[in-house]
Formats: C-alpha cells, structure tokens, sequence
C-alpha cells in the first residue's frame, strides 16, 4: 500500500484503486526505456481511483529521490494509455480522437 496526497489535498491509497496499468517498456540495445518517461531509472504507473479520477504514481530508481503522484484529466489519461500501448476504458474512449492524429 502507497498512500499519497494530491495537489487538492486528496489522499490516494494505490491499494484502493480500481484499475491499474503498467508503463510500457522499449529495448534500446542496453537498457528497457520507460516509453512514458523517457528514462530507464524513472518510472510511472496509471491509477483509476474509485471515485473514477485517473492518477500517475511516478517512481525513480535513484537514490534520494522521493516518489509521488500527478492527476489527470481523462484526455491526459487517454493519451498516457494511448502511448503506452494500452486499451482505453470504454467511458473515456470518445476523446480518442481528440488525443489522436
């Protein structure tokens, strides 16, 4: 269980949501690159929370730093899963192509 508090001063246990999805991951020769951060030491995973709101746990493998969350509007979250190769809830999914070229 990870607690954390949004910037509306909201707290959000990620054990409580109810939808998660896993950032997807790019071989580069080396390393597995984070396709939703860039990096290969940072991290992010998508929650829906039970009251339908879509958050970003971001996580990093260096030391010292310290690991948080970001809200989301639903196009955001659309975008997020879009890039990251994932199904779009049904809910959501008019604002495909909104988000999308």
């Amino acid at each position: 269980m990870t607690t954390y508090q949004l910037d509306d001063d909201t707290v959000v246990d990620t054990d409580r949501a109810v939808a998660t999805w896993d950032e997807a991951t790019d071989w580069d020769g080396s390393n597995h690159i984070s396709r939703a951060t860039g990096s290969q030491w940072l991290h992010a995973r998508l929650y829906r929370s039970r009251k339908g709101r879509f958050y970003v746990e971001h996580t990093s493998q260096w030391q010292g730093s310290r690991d948080g969350v970001t809200l989301l509007d639903d196009a955001a979250a659309v975008r997020w899963l879009l890039l990251n190769g994932h199904p779009v809830p049904e809910d959501i999914e008019r604002l495909v192509e909104e988000c999308c070229e």
